[in-house]
């Protein structure tokens, strides 16, 4: 893979802006993507879904927006950082100093829209939708035909299966109708660095070892755009080179940030955060980052300082140090492992062989244990089912005739209409000529498009509304 194609400026719709053309408008391709984001209403919706907490009324603790702007953040970070230390060390000669500013400013877009297709409810709306279409899609019939025979297997796939990821891609590149069917229009650079997964869902395959197999990074349905984008940029069935980086500001943001959180929820103490570090420092005594010895320090300078909870003080200091830390991490992981990468055999992520993996792994350990697993979270997480159960079963049911010869029923129709004209007219364009089975495919698309473009708030009104609770 080389940068130059990497990079790839180019558009869906329309070609490469250039000075010569007499346009005043001074912003790079990658930075007018920046400002569509920024504009649009899918990103804004963002605010509403939940990271970790849902429905919270909190107005401290994060929300899928507030997550997507930290790790736009760190991504940018991360890009400076690994893009000052290929120029350097003449890593590569053909990167330039323009293309580490085009990188800053891909990764600072990828970090906005790397959720953007996530359902309301967070992982475990995800989780959910997944495990309705298990439990119900072999049952399923159409003009008295099993559906799932009637589909094929990628398209069934697709929904046992069912990714946030996946989403993400289709949402920017379809199903955001702007001008015309392609979305955003974003770069191709820009939308391949999303995919993190760089297969369909029949090449899923954890066994290989290869972080990007573990899941599906596309639907069926936009197996064609994947295509079209991942040949313009060279990355073929790789991983884009600004992927890794991503991941890395993704996880590094959610799991110091999950930490933080449950921190001020009171789901993990100061003392719990303390004896966690101290049975992980003695295991890891030799570490260039003795996460303890930092924590226990700036507890010292709270008390110092005459602060009124030297523990938070300490706590939300020493997250901020960690990030520090695992930046630096993750730029020496792909410095390090810079030929790999380029050439796509990397198969772990920037983190792997390095104290931070061992570090954040902790974390991650640390929010399932004391947040994920917990009664509190149980609870809320049961509510959320319930909901995204009945609007499953509602939509599925309303769509399975819909765009048919068979007219809807009195109810069924009404349920349709709930259905933004977007999504609508994104499966219109997408149906035109197609198979009855592709038709089928693409309607349970249309149920998923329209319930992972709800926000928590909105899923849990027409929940309440259709079952007369309002």
């Amino acid at each position: 893979m080389e940068w130059d194609t990497l990079l790839s400026a180019k558009r869906m719709r329309g070609g490469v802006w250039n000075r010569r053309n007499g346009s005043t408008d001074l912003r790079s391709e990658f930075e007018k993507d920046y400002h569509r984001i920024i504009g649009s209403a899918s990103f804004r919706r963002l605010q509403d879904k939940t990271q970790v907490f849902p429905l919270d009324k909190s107005d401290f603790i994060r929300t899928r927006l507030t997550h997507s702007l930290e790790v736009s953040s760190l991504g940018k970070s991360l890009g400076q950082n690994i893009g000052e230390n290929i120029l350097t060390t003449n890593k590569d000669p053909g990167f330039t100093a323009p293309m580490k500013e085009d990188i800053c400013n891909i990764l600072q877009c990828a970090g906005l829209i790397h959720d953007i297709g996530n359902p309301p409810f967070g992982h475990f709306g995800e989780n959910a939708i997944r495990e309705w279409f298990i439990r119900n899609l072999p049952d399923l019939t159409c003009f008295g035909r099993s559906v799932e025979e009637m589909l094929t297997p990628q398209m069934r796939e697709d929904f046992y299966h069912f990714e946030g990821n996946a989403q993400a891609l289709r949402l920017v590149t379809k199903l955001h109708y702007l001008v015309d069917e392609h979305g955003m229009n974003l770069t191709y650079a820009l939308l391949n660095t999303i995919v993190k997964y760089p297969v369909p869902s029949t090449g899923i395959d954890p066994s290989t070892g290869n972080i990007k197999d573990k899941k599906m990074g596309y639907y069926y349905a936009d197996q064609a755009v994947f295509e079209e984008i991942s040949k313009e940029t060279g990355a073929g069935t790789s991983r884009h080179p600004l992927t890794y980086i991503l991941e890395a500001a993704d996880d590094l943001a959610y799991k110091t940030a999950d930490i933080e959180d449950a921190y001020v929820k009171g789901f993990i103490t100061f003392y719990d955060l303390e004896k966690e570090l101290e049975i992980l420092q003695k295991k890891q005594n030799n570490a260039d980052f003795q996460p303890l010895d930092k924590l226990r320090t700036l507890y010292e300078r709270g008390e110092e300082k005459g602060v009124s909870h030297p523990e938070s003080y300490a706590v939300k200091n020493w997250i901020v140090r960690v990030q520090g830390y695992l930046i630096s991490c993750a730029t020496s992981g792909f410095t390090s492992h810079y030929d790999e990468i380029m050439e796509g055999t990397f198969k772990e992520d920037l983190f792997y062989g390095t104290f931070g993996q061992d570090l954040m792994d902790l974390l991650g350990d640390m929010a399932y244990r004391y947040v994920f697993a917990s009664r509190a979270i149980y609870k809320m997480e049961v509510t959320e089912a319930v909901i995204l159960d009945f609007l499953m079963d509602k939509l599925v049911h309303a769509v399975l005739y819909y765009d048919t010869d068979r007219p809807l029923g009195s109810i069924d129709s009404r349920v349709v209409s709930f259905i933004s004209d977007n999504y609508k007219n994104a499966y219109r364009l997408q149906a035109k000529g197609k198979s009855e089975a592709e038709k089928l495919y693409l309607r349970l698309l249309l149920v998923t498009d329209y319930v992972c473009g709800m926000t928590d708030s909105y899923a849990k009104r027409l929940y309440q509304e259709m079952n007369g609770l309002v």
